[in-house]
């Protein structure tokens, strides 16, 4: 069975970088999928690389993880204001970001309008389907 777990912005927002890279590897270590709303900054993404790499072995064999940014190329020049303010004050909520283990994870793709899930299993192999909106 495959288990996802939705993390809203909220409920990482105010922690450190290092804080915030231990909750969601610590959820994946669980061998959940982690869907969360909103993105990691490109240092704390190299970061939870890195942090899997250091602890990949028999029980845990590292993370994939893909970030779905929003089409800006369909807003128009007000909503771009708009979300660039946003993210002044609110921080990077914009996107969408998912991480799962590698021992579920076989690939994450992306295409205009879905995301493709593929996971791995014992005796066959599954695939979920996401839709972005």
């Amino acid at each position: 069975m495959v288990t996802f777990q939705f993390i809203p912005y909220n409920d990482i927002e105010n922690l450190t970088s290092a804080k915030r890279i231990n909750k969601l590897l610590n959820v994946v270590k669980e061998n959940r999928i982690v869907l969360m709303e909103g993105r990691l900054s490109r240092e704390e993404e190299a970061d939870l690389i890195e942090i899997t790499m250091e602890e990949i072995g028999p029980k845990f064999k590292g993370v994939e993880i893909s970030v779905i940014y929003p089409d800006r190329s369909k807003q128009d020049p007000m909503q771009k204001i708009k979300g660039t303010f946003a993210n002044l004050l609110l921080g990077e909520r914009q996107g969408f970001t998912i991480i799962g283990p590698a021992s579920i994870v076989k690939k994450i793709e992306k295409n205009p309008d879905k995301i493709e899930l593929f996971t791995k299993e014992a005796n066959s192999q599954r695939r979920s389907k996401v839709r972005k909106s």
